[in-house]
């Protein structure tokens, strides 16, 4: 048994999580991020030790002792990570130790290229509000328990499934839902064929039951456990919303069918269309592992979402301010669909963030698509997380194709002044890069008009 867990790259969401994990079993837990973060600072006040600069000296010493956790999205030419393979520590990826983690446990997965973190939070919530509990491994902040993590006495785990480099393959789940099979991670998978190739390879892994949303191309070859669908409102679908009614206040009521009943006005406590969707898929998984419909539903009003997922930061006559971590063409196009039904007859700005050239690069036409549902654009420069800049790929060529009226790129640091002297109606920030560090300063500068 290892005394030292060491993180390289601890403040991923993923990656922290599994470090409040061993750091909860009273292991010793340190780690490495390039950047300090909210995260970060939070695993500093739980005990974990964290640093910033790129020091292979501030490693536990005891190889024996020591196992090394490292992302994909760590540069392999970082000296800790190049040190420790050099030593011969025990080093593996972040989601190999998942696997190892849900191993032997009831593991309720949800995967899919957009969705996942609400509906595993979802699912989480519904478990724990229950009386059953359980532990999860979240791919976002819970705002009902404001952390990534949930540890529990039983055997049940939730856990997001990624399909980032395949991570997604380490799991092997009883239940799991698959929301969404896109074209992402093109870096990765080369082509949208591979991609749908690697979520059946994860299908063969469920055991008890599969829940795809309805028209996924996944069939019960495709795996051993037994195949379900769901849909928003679909009544093909083994779990779909009807009766669905938009309150004055922007919340829905529905009901739930499933292949056993009915669960009656189900009222949802946080907004928009989607997440109507993701309460179904949530539903779904907790009714297959057995629970209560009357948990459901009750859950269901309590949840209060993810960070960063449709998250209202104020919301007053004339001025509404919302932020996402949409960076897919799918989610941006889902999250201000959602918006326009929220707020039918108010102006819209969304600020987007691109995330990753290759993404940039191989989406750009679908990201203007999205994009041109808005009323007004503020498009930043690209967020290049673990990539090198790729000659030609800027921003321009996703905003040269929005067709919306109005329309601006500017460079990230303009951002607040341009927004201070804006006319605002509704604002929303998309992205999944550093777009969040504005979160805080532009909802203080808005609660001041």
């Amino acid at each position: 048994m290892y005394k030292h867990i060491y993180f390289i790259g601890i403040g991923g969401i993923g990656m922290s999580a599994i470090a409040r994990y061993y750091n909860f079993k009273g292991l010793d837990v340190s780690g490495y991020d390039r950047t300090e973060s909210e995260l970060t600072r939070q695993l500093s006040q739980e005990g974990i030790r964290v640093h910033y600069t790129d020091s292979p000296e501030l490693i536990p010493e005891s190889i024996r002792d020591t196992l090394v956790v490292y992302t994909p999205a760590i540069p392999e030419d970082l000296q800790e990570l190049v040190t420790v393979r050099q030593k011969g520590y025990k080093v593996i990826k972040r989601s190999r130790m998942l696997g190892e983690i849900t191993d032997g446990q009831v593991c309720l997965a949800v995967a899919g290229t957009h969705g996942k973190t609400t509906t595993s939070t979802f699912a989480a919530h519904i478990l724990t509000q229950s009386g059953e509990g359980c532990s999860a491994f979240l791919g976002g902040i819970s705002k009902n328990y404001g952390t990534n993590l949930l540890v529990s006495k039983n055997n049940v785990v939730v856990a997001e499934a990624d399909e980032f480099d395949r991570s997604f393959l380490q799991l092997h789940p009883e239940i799991a839902v698959i929301t969404a099979m896109d074209a992402d991670h093109l870096d990765i998978y080369g082509d949208l064929e591979h991609v749908q190739e690697a979520f059946r390879e994860f299908a063969s892994q469920v055991r008890g039951a599969v829940i795809k949303k309805i028209g996924l191309p996944l069939s019960q070859e495709d795996t051993p456990a037994k195949l379900y669908t769901y849909s928003l409102d679909n009544p093909q679908a083994d779990f779909y919303a009807s009766d669905i009614r938009l309150q004055e206040d922007g919340h829905y009521i529905f009901d739930i069918n499933y292949p056993d009943g009915t669960i009656k006005d189900v009222r949802l406590g946080v907004l928009g269309w989607v997440n109507v969707e993701n309460c179904v898929a949530a539903a779904a998984i907790c009714l297959l592992h057995g629970t209560d419909p009357q948990s459901i539903r009750e859950a269901a009003g309590s949840f209060l979402g993810a960070r960063r997922r449709l998250d209202v930061h104020l919301n007053r006559p004339g001025l509404t301010y919302i932020d996402d971590y949409a960076h897919h063409p799918a989610e941006l196009a889902t999250a201000i669909s959602s918006l326009k039904q929220i707020f039918p007859s108010r102006t819209i700005t969304g600020v987007f963030q691109p995330h990753l050239y290759t993404r940039t690069r191989d989406l750009a036409q679908g990201f203007a698509m999205a994009l041109s549902l808005l009323d007004e654009l503020i498009l930043l420069d690209i967020y290049p997380a673990r990539e090198e800049p790729i000659e030609g790929v800027t921003s321009d060529i996703i905003f040269k194709d929005v067709t919306c009226k109005h329309k601006i790129m500017l460079h990230k640091e303009n951002l607040l002044g341009y927004l201070e002297g804006k006319e605002l109606d509704v604002l929303a920030t998309f992205g999944a890069g550093d777009i969040d560090r504005l979160v805080q300063p532009i909802t203080e500068m808005l609660e001041k008009r």
